[in-house]
Formats: structure tokens, C-alpha cells, sequence
């Protein structure tokens, strides 16, 4: 699962890339065996690559893995130590509280001055600064002060020597020469840490800049537990990835106009990090589903109908969906929503839901409408003009205006009370299909009727 604010953050970072002829280093942080998996590594690449962010460009680098790098991490380990930057400490949680005399106090330093050595069972701490503060200049959040004094000296490597995520990263960014950090703003609580260990390792740190939290309707943290956050998801319901790109642009960030809809091509040369609101960002669904129909409406007829394609049951015939393509395009927000929309000219008869049903045939005069329109039928022309005014005149003889006479027709033919223009539908789905299907649905009339009268006669 690829969480949306990832991928927000992800096209900020790509962005810049762009913008300043850099590099976008996808790094896949494995070093944890329990939260690794191939195929969630194959999740990650291949949900960048839907949008827009892959291997074929040159602005793209990687994927490194981290676990490659365990032997620079080790190395750095042991030079912090043998320059005293770092120490070795045996200290247990339980030795701690007992000393501190709370289980939630930070680490006490009682190891600073011990001189351990290596050993099994030592985990080797950095020494933090004892004074003052320090600093992290973030580039969305200004002047971001860590007192040194509430900084506890900080695990850097578990005792078997194998490395903490702090110092890794550290590593792995100056490895791979990052000059910009891009990020939620959970991470800014290890920034101080990260400033720190920088310049011990012989390095400028990186431009830091922490991006604000993405919330739900009720400002709360979007939540994988809770709410929809895998870009997967939407990703397999139908929203097309240039919609979701220019979305997630905008959590955050604007181009300074009152355009919203515009293409990742004028958006990237616009974006500035320092532009980014430090605000949280409400992830609105009902907004995105709106950008999502307005860049499905602006597609070229075409491509469409070759979107469609996935989201279509193989056995439908391409020929006769694409006569309707034109109808289905203005009336879908999401590509999921198609079928539901033009299944009827596939199945052998109509998917009824009892609601549906009920509401398209509760007028009196349902039967007299559906037996008048079928007789009709079988000698109207049949175009959507005819159709309609074979309709209208049926629905006058039983005093009811074209909206009421089409509801039950509608129903018979689509099994739904909403859905395509009425009578391009019949025209598509054919003379002989379209009576067969009143038919069927006048019998089932006459068979509810029959029952009511049995009942009432019980």
C-alpha cells in the first residue's frame, strides 16, 4: 500500500528534480525484515510509475535498497565511536527507571563516562550536546529550535552492531548526495538528530522541508485503519493518474491563481517549497471525484474508450460499447463507474435491484404505458427522435408527461431508474431486444399482481 501523502510527497520531490536538473533517488528502506516484502517493493515502484515517476525518465534514480548499504553504516558507526562522538552503553530500560525513577524519563548519560568497549549487549549512543541548541532551517516551517538539553543521547546501533534508522538514512543520504529532504511532518520530531549527525559525519546537511499533515473530514490524521489512503485503491476504482497528480499538487501548495485543473506540465514550473502552506491539508474525496470527471470529460473520444477497456467484462463487444462511449463519458466520475452504466447491452436481460424496480413501476398506469410503447415498437422508426415521440404520445393517452411514462420503460430496459438517455440506449440495444425486454417486464407485472390478488383473497 502506497499512502497518498507519500505520494504527494513523492511528486513535490519530483518536482524540484524536474525544475533544477536533478535527481529523484527512490530508496526502499528494507533493513527491517518484519515490514519487507517483494512485492510491497513492487507495489511502491509500480505505484509511482502510474504517476509519472518511473525508471524511464532521467530525472529518476534508483531503486537503491538500504540494506546494501549496511556495511558504510557499520563503518560510520565505529568512526563516531573511535572519535568520541559516540559511546558504548549497556544500560537496560528497567536499570533506567530505576535510576530516573520513571519509566517514561529519557536516557541519563550514565554510560558517557564509562569507557565500554564493543561488546555484546552494548548499544552505542550518540553524544548529544550538553548546551544551547540546535537548529533546523526548514525551508516550509522557518526556524525549527531543538534544545540540546531535551535531546537524549540517542541510539545509533543495537548491540550486534547493525544500524538504527537515524543513522542510516544519514548515511545513505550523504552517500547518495542528497541536497534536499522532502517530507511529512512526522518526521520533523527526527530532524534535530539528523542535523546533528551530518556534520559528524563530515558533511553540510541537507535543505530540510517538512510537509504538512494530510486530514480527513473530521481533521484528523488520514489513517490506513480508517480511511481510504491507498493510492492503489484509487487507482484500481478508475481515477486517472493525471487527475490524481494535479490533486495532490494541491494539498498544500497553489500556483497563486484561482486555476485548480492544470496539467503536471504547468504545474511543476510553477511549484516553490517555500510556497507550501505548513497547514494541514484536508484530503477531499468528493473534490477529487469532481477533478477526476472533469479530466474524463476533457479526454480526447478515443482514448476513452481505450481507458475503458479495463474496466469493462473482456466478453463485451468494443463495437457496441463504443456507440454509447460519447453518453457514458459525460455521465462517470470514476472508470468503475461505467459498467454499471452500460451493462444492460451485454447481459441477456437486465439486473434488477428491488428499490429500482419499485420506484420505476409504482405509478398505476406502468403495465398500460409498457404494453402501449411495446405495441408501438414494432413499427416506429427506430432513432432516438422516434422513440421519444412514440413515448410522448403513449404517456398523453394516459394523461402522464414524458418524465413519468419513461420511468417504468427506462426500468424494463436498464433495470435502473437512472442512467444513459433513454433512447439512444434502445436504439443500441436493438428492436427485438428492447421488446423482449418490455415483455418480460409486463409479465412480471402481471405475476406481483397475480400474487396480490391471492393474498388478499387468503
Amino acid at each position: 500500500m502506497f499512502h497518498v501523502g507519500g505520494a504527494r510527497s513523492a511528486l513535490y520531490n519530483w518536482a524540484l528534480a524536474e525544475q533544477s536538473g536533478g535527481r529523484f533517488v527512490l530508496r526502499i528502506e528494507d533493513t527491517d525484515a518484519a515490514r519487507n516484502r517483494p512485492e510491497w517493493t513492487e507495489g511502491i515502484i509500480s505505484a509511482l510509475a502510474w504517476i509519472g515517476i518511473h525508471g524511464q525518465n532521467p530525472v529518476f534514480e534508483g531503486p537503491y535498497f538500504q540494506s546494501a548499504y549496511e556495511p558504510q553504516h557499520r563503518a560510520a558507526a565505529q568512526k563516531l565511536a573511535a572519535e568520541g562522538r559516540a559511546y558504548f552503553c549497556d544500560c537496560t530500560r528497567e536499570q533506567l527507571a530505576a535510576r530516573t525513577g520513571s519509566e517514561q524519563r529519557g536516557y541519563d548519560g550514565f554510560c558517557r563516562d564509562r569507557g565500554l568497549t564493543e561488546g555484546p549487549g552494548r548499544a552505542l549512543r550518540f553524544r548529544t550536546p550538553d548546551e544551547g541548541v540546535t537548529v533546523v532551517e526548514d525551508v516550509i516551517r522557518g526556524r525549527v529550535e531543538f534544545p540540546n538539553e531535551a535531546m537524549e543521547d540517542f541510539v545509533i546501533a543495537r548491540a550486534d552492531g547493525s544500524p538504527l534508522y537515524v543513522l542510516a538514512n544519514a548515511v545513505d543520504d550523504i552517500e547518495q548526495r542528497i541536497t534536499h529532504v522532502i517530507r511529512g511532518e512526522e518526521h520533523l520530531s527526527n530532524a534535530g538528530r539528523q542535523q546533528l549527525l551530518w556534520p559528524a559525519l563530515g558533511a553540510t546537511p541537507p535543505v530540510w522541508a517538512h510537509l504538512p499533515v494530510i486530514v480527513n473530514e473530521q481533521r484528523k490524521k488520514l489513517s490506513k485503519r480508517r480511511d481510504k489512503v491507498a493510492l492503489e485503491s484509487y487507482r484500481d476504482e478508475g481515477y486517472l493518474p493525471e487527475a490524481m497528480v494535479n490533486y495532490l499538487m494541491l494539498l498544500g501548495w497553489g500556483p497563486g491563481d484561482d486555476r485548480e485543473i492544470m496539467p503536471w506540465s504547468e504545474m511543476m514550473p510553477l511549484f516553490r517549497l517555500e510556497d507550501v502552506n505548513p497547514s494541514s491539508a484536508f484530503f477531499d474525496e468528493k473534490k477529487l471525484r469532481a477533478f477526476n470527471g472533469e479530466y474524463i470529460r476533457a479526454l480526447p473520444l478515443e482514448e476513452f474508450i481505450a481507458r475503458s477497456r479495463p474496466f469493462l467484462d473482456p466478453s463485451w463487444d468494443v463495437e457496441t460499447y463504443a456507440k454509447v462511449a460519447e453518453l457514458v463519458q459525460t455521465r462517470v466520475a470514476v472508470l468503475s463507474e461505467i459498467a454499471a452504466n452500460v451493462d444492460f447491452l451485454f447481459l441477456p436481460e437486465p439486473v434488477f435491484d428491488q428499490a429500482s424496480w419499485d420506484k420505476g413501476m409504482k405509478h398505476d398506469a406502468s403495465a398500460e404505458i409498457l404494453a402501449g410503447y411495446l405495441a408501438r415498437l414494432e413499427a416506429v422508426s427506430f432513432d432516438p427522435e422516434s422513440l421519444k415521440t412514440a413515448l410522448e404520445e403513449v404517456g398523453l393517452a394516459h394523461g402522464l408527461k414524458l418524465g413519468k411514462a419513461q420511468a417504468p420503460v427506462r426500468v424494463a430496459i436498464t433495470g435502473r431508474t437512472v442512467g444513459l438517455p433513454l433512447f439512444e440506449s434502445i436504439e443500441v440495444l436493438g428492436r427485438e431486444r428492447a421488446m423482449d425486454r418490455l415483455r418480460a417486464a409486463l409479465r412480471r407485472l402481471e405475476a406481483a399482481a397475480a400474487e396480490t390478488v391471492a393474498a388478499e383473497g387468503a
